[in-house]
């Protein structure tokens, strides 16, 4: 089974599919699958798809979910060396699309006895808006039914529960330019921003206690731009990107207004990138059993993953995947093959466990 699972994410690899460009893959994850004996045909919706494995059997019905896309980085040609696979996507997550497809190949589907589909899908990589599985969730009849949602993110095989929200808010700071020769009869956006910027760097992460875990909020600048003309100009305008981090205690419309609350009128806000956050679903008796699988830790998800997505429509959903989370976005990405197999086996168990028997 080993090397089979190994070869699987060796040929997910070598198919490119840097965000905007999944197309590729999509059309060969969906090829390689319409050889299985689904139990309904794959539902396409742009470059992403909707695979129903198993159907009728009385027992959960579970998906599993991954993205296609990668990151753009630099990486040499996929291959297997040292017990790694190597690729751009290898632990971000074709580790994880890997391990699906393993199921779909490798489970017996008309004795199966759990609901269970797979999602495929384009454009996780970049803005919230831009994602494809937004509207294919909109868009296909059976996942709004759905049970438990599996995000396959890589967590080197822990449960990550719940996310953080995210938004993204440029913030402007506007004075008026002069000659730096006689900085006085202008008005400078640079050091308008002075006391904001020392708020910020003053700000400590703030730690809230949801179902037993526990969530850091925080504040970042992660870009400054248009800070001046020229050498010699005072700067009329200075452009923050500041990103905050939210607990899953707090809705998207409060942290917008702490966002909006934290500029106050010092500059303009325009609030470009807006995620919600997902509460764990520590309790539900699907995570319990994923949990008694033999996960390696359970752990708060620091992070924004599409779990989100599944929760604002009532859906429980958690974060599982055998891909190393500190490989994520790296040039020279990799994972262990170690890592992968165990993963296969941890879902593989999960799912006999829930499953109802079949007469």
């Amino acid at each position: 089974m080993s090397e089979g699972l190994d070869e699987l994410l060796l040929w997910l690899c070598a198919v490119a599919s840097p965000i905007g460009e999944e197309r590729a893959l999509c059309d060969a994850v969906q090829a390689r699958l319409a050889r299985v004996a689904l139990a309904a045909p794959i539902r396409r919706y742009g470059d992403s798809i909707v695979v129903p494995l198993s159907r009728g059997s009385g027992g959960p019905r579970i998906a599993l979910a991954g993205h296609l896309d990668t990151v753009r980085t630099e990486n040499g040609p996929a291959r297997l060396e040292g017990g790694r696979c190597h690729g751009a996507g290898a632990s971000d997550m074709k580790s994880g699309l890997a391990l699906m497809i393993a199921l779909a190949e490798r489970l017996d589907l008309r004795a199966f006895g759990a609901d269970l589909t797979l999602v495929f899908y384009a454009r996780e990589e970049g803005p919230y808006a831009e994602n494809e599985l937004g509207p294919v969730l909109e868009a296909d009849p059976e996942l709004g039914q759905v049970e438990l949602a599996v995000c396959l993110e890589p967590s080197d095989n822990k449960l990550h529960l719940g996310c953080m929200g995210s938004i993204h808010a440029t913030v402007t700071f506007e004075g008026r330019t002069a000659h730096s020769a006689r900085p006085w009869e202008g008005d400078n956006a640079v050091t308008r921003a002075a006391d904001f910027l020392a708020e910020l760097r003053a700000m400590r992460p703030v730690e809230s206690v949801v179902e037993g875990l526990v969530y850091r909020t925080s504040t970042t600048v992660t870009q400054a731009r248009d800070g001046g003309r020229g050498r010699n100009v005072v700067p009329d305008r200075f452009v923050l990107n500041v990103n905050h981090r939210f607990a899953p205690d707090r809705s998207l419309e409060e942290a917008a207004a702490f966002v909006r609350s934290l500029v106050g009128e010092r500059a303009r806000v325009e609030l470009t990138d807006l995620s919600p956050a997902a509460r764990p679903s520590a309790t539900h008796p699907l995570v319990r059993a994923l949990v008694a699988a033999g996960v390696r830790a359970v752990e708060p998800k620091q992070a924004w993953t599409d779990v989100a997505r599944f929760s604002a429509r009532g859906i429980a959903a958690v974060n599982f995947g055998p891909g190393e989370n500190a490989q994520a976005h790296q040039k020279g990405e990799s994972t262990s093959l170690a890592l992968v197999r165990e993963g296969y086996a941890i879902v593989d168990r999960w799912l006999a466990s829930v499953a109802r028997p079949r007469l």
